[in-house]
C-alpha cells in the first residue's frame, strides 16, 4: 500500500499535481519550447505536419484583449503551418476555450486517470525490455510508425526511401534524447517486439504512462496488460507515488485500466483546426 498522505490528498490538489507531471514531460531534441502572450508555444520545424509536435498549451489569456494577442502571436509562430493545435487542461481559462469554439475549432478528449493504490491482477507471463540498443530503438521506431498509421489523424506525407530512413534517424533522434528520464519499454511475443508503453517520473513523484500500443495481428494476448503491470512496478521501485495516464473516454481501455485500479480524475482536451 502506498503512504496514506497519497490516498487521502484531495482530488483538486492530486489533479493539479497530476496536470503539472502531464505538462512537463521533457522537450524534443530540435523541439522549441517559448513563452508569449500568456502561454506555452511547442514547435518542431523538422515535422511541421505533425500535430502534437507543434501545438500550443498551458493558456493563461482571458479576456479578449489579451486572446487577441495570443491569436496574432500564434499567426506569426505558425505561419505557412497547415494547422492549429490546442491543448487544454483544468488550468485553461473558460473564456479561451469559448474562443477555440467559436472560432471552429474541433475537440477531441482525453481521460486522465490515476492510480494511488496497489495495482490490481495479475499479468501473463510476458518478455518486457528496455529499449536500449540500436536494434531496440529500430524495432520501437517501426511500431511507432504502425501507430500512426493506424490512429494519427495528421496527413500522410509522401515519401521516398531516402525520405522515410531520414524520417526514421529523426524519431529515433528524438526519442533518445528524452531517454532518460523516459523509460521506453516493448512486449515480446513470439521472439519479436509486439507492443509498447512508455513511463516517467515527474518532479513531484507522479509517474506518468504515455502512448500504449500493440501490433493489431497481437492484441487480446496480455502484451498491454504486461506492460502496465511492468511500468507500475518500475515507477514504484525508483519512487514514484500517484501513477497518472490518458486515455480516450469513447474507447475501452479506460475499462481494462479502470479494472487495475485507475480511477477518472479528471478530462483534458486537444483542439485543432486544419487548413488546406
Amino acid at each position: 500500500m502506498l503512504p496514506e498522505s497519497y490516498a487521502n490528498g484531495t482530488s483538486d490538489s492530486l489533479a493539479d499535481r497530476v496536470d503539472r507531471a502531464i505538462d512537463d514531460f521533457p522537450s524534443y531534441a530540435d523541439e522549441e519550447h517559448f513563452e508569449a502572450q500568456g502561454a506555452v508555444f511547442i514547435r518542431n520545424r523538422s515535422i511541421p505536419d505533425k500535430y502534437d509536435a507543434n501545438r500550443v498549451e498551458q493558456v493563461t489569456a482571458s479576456t479578449p484583449q489579451e486572446i487577441a494577442r495570443l491569436s496574432e502571436r500564434i499567426e506569426v509562430e505558425f505561419k505557412g503551418y497547415r494547422h492549429r493545435y490546442f491543448y487544454v487542461d483544468r488550468d485553461t481559462p473558460v473564456e479561451f476555450e469559448a474562443w477555440l469554439l467559436m472560432e471552429g475549432y474541433q475537440r477531441t478528449d482525453s481521460l486522465v486517470m490515476v492510480l494511488t493504490d496497489d495495482l490490481r491482477g495479475t499479468p501473463k507471463p510476458c518478455e518486457i525490455r528496455l529499449v536500449e540498443t540500436d536494434a531496440d530503438w529500430q524495432a520501437y521506431c517501426d511500431l511507432i510508425f504502425l501507430a500512426d498509421r493506424e490512429f494519427d489523424s495528421s496527413p500522410p506525407r509522401q515519401t521516398d526511401n531516402r525520405d522515410a530512413s531520414e524520417a526514421q534517424a529523426q524519431r529515433i533522434a528524438a526519442l533518445q534524447s528524452v531517454s532518460p528520464p523516459v523509460r521506453y519499454w516493448m512486449a515480446y511475443a513470439e521472439g519479436a517486439p509486439r507492443a509498447f508503453f512508455s513511463s516517467w517520473i515527474s518532479s513531484e513523484g507522479i509517474a506518468v504512462l504515455d502512448f500504449l500500443y500493440t501490433h493489431p495481428d497481437y492484441r487480446r494476448r496480455g502484451l498491454a496488460t504486461a506492460l502496465v503491470h511492468h511500468c507500475v512496478a518500475d515507477s514504484r521501485s525508483r519512487g514514484a507515488g500517484p501513477v497518472a495516464l490518458e486515455t480516450d473516454p469513447s474507447d475501452t481501455p479506460k475499462n481494462m485500466y479502470a479494472t487495475m485500479g485507475f480511477r477518472p480524475l479528471s478530462l483534458s482536451h486537444e483542439y485543432l483546426k486544419t487548413f488546406e
